[in-house]
């Protein structure tokens, strides 16, 4: 009987959270699977054996005694190709994916036919942003008879814990040039550049928020068919985004080229500490409704990004372990509307529509 839930990476910063909470649901089908079978087997014994441990290298695959056994991966290592993806939808195991790269991403999606073809569902782009950004961008379309252009905000807090794997991927874009579509068209821009001004909320007030190569602005134009999307980051700290954005204009991040200045940010990141573990999800959407040309705001606050990401990724789990969706490769955006997703987790939302006259 398949009823085994893989989390690769479950013994991580994001994998306990999805581990503790899928092992509540489902004790003793729960997998924290991870290269060190000592991690593992630690953590297991802090979920009293809710959460079992699995020595498992990716590199390797699944042991094929597994195989029949396990209906549902979540996966929460960064990969660089999808060998494990595309072998897991060839034996019709389901598939999570917090994966922020949009490079792998967009390997994932050309899987599709192979997902449908043996009954599988993998869901992309889960977690804070992409996954919340996704959904509240969705839902603010929704708002709209035509949506013409999306703008997402990100905030996030200065004393937060993050991963090492986040961190990496900040430091590594911190400098980069990418594409966004604008007005239907591809162009391309750099990170920290182009600030813009929002409202994040009654505690945030205004913030200027800048350019950042999130994956959400490069799928939601196919997903939402939306011509205009782009994504921006700030931090709880004004000061720090403003010197981000300076240090930038300046051409010091080139300097993250070089490895040894690359790994004194990545250190210098993962041990600052200051401001609040806050975050902020804000979209700004423009567009038609009747006659009417509409502004439609939507914002979702909350503590702790990290967990914010893991229980997103347990939601969505969790329906997919339970329900038969559709088979193929999807953003969470094509397959869970908003409130399908938040409402299990009691997050509340805030939606702001105002007539542009």
């Amino acid at each position: 009987m398949r009823d085994h839930i893989l989390v690769i990476g479950g013994y991580g910063h994001v994998g306990q959270t999805i581990c503790k909470r899928l092992g509540e649901q489902y004790p003793g089908k729960v997998y924290a699977a991870g290269r060190s079978w000592e991690r593992a087997e630690a953590f297991s014994r802090t979920t009293d054996q809710k959460v079992l441990p699995l020595a498992f290298d990716i590199a390797q695959g699944l042991d094929p005694s597994l195989v029949n056994q396990v209906k549902l991966v979540v996966m929460c290592l960064d990969q660089t190709d999808t060998a494990f993806l595309r072998f897991c939808l060839e034996h019709s195991i389901h598939y999570v994916d917090v994966s922020a790269s949009f490079s792998y991403l967009e390997q994932a999606e050309r899987l599709h036919g192979e997902a449908s073809a043996n009954r599988a569902t993998a869901v992309l782009s889960v977690g804070l942003a992409p996954g919340m950004s996704n959904l509240l961008a969705r839902h603010a379309k929704q708002q709209l008879d035509v949506a013409d252009e999306i703008d997402i905000s990100i905030l996030l807090g200065m004393g937060d814990r993050h991963g090492k794997a986040a961190i990496e991927w900040t430091v590594d874009n911190l400098g980069t040039r990418f594409h966004v579509v604008r007005k239907g068209r591809t162009t391309e821009v750099s990170s920290f550049t182009d600030g813009k001004k929002t409202n994040m909320g009654a505690s945030l007030g205004e913030r200027a928020a800048y350019r950042f190569n999130f994956s959400d602005q490069h799928t939601l134009p196919h997903t939402l068919g939306v011509p205009s999307v782009s994504t921006r980051l700030c931090f709880d700290s004004r000061s720090s985004t403003q010197l981000l954005a300076l240090l930038r204009k300046i051409g010091f991040f080139n300097l993250l080229k070089l490895k040894p200045v690359r790994s004194a940010a990545v250190w210098l990141f993962g041990r600052l500490r200051f401001g609040t573990d806050i975050f902020a999800v804000k979209i700004d959407a423009w567009g038609k409704r009747g006659k009417k040309t509409m502004r439609i705001e939507s914002l979702l606050q909350g503590n702790n990004e990290a967990d914010m990401t893991a229980q997103i990724a347990a939601s969505v789990a969790t329906i997919l372990y339970g329900t038969e969706l559709p088979p193929g490769v999807y953003h969470i955006d094509q397959l869970f509307d908003l409130d399908t997703v938040t409402r299990p987790l009691g997050l509340r939302t805030v939606t702001i529509e105002t007539v542009i006259p």
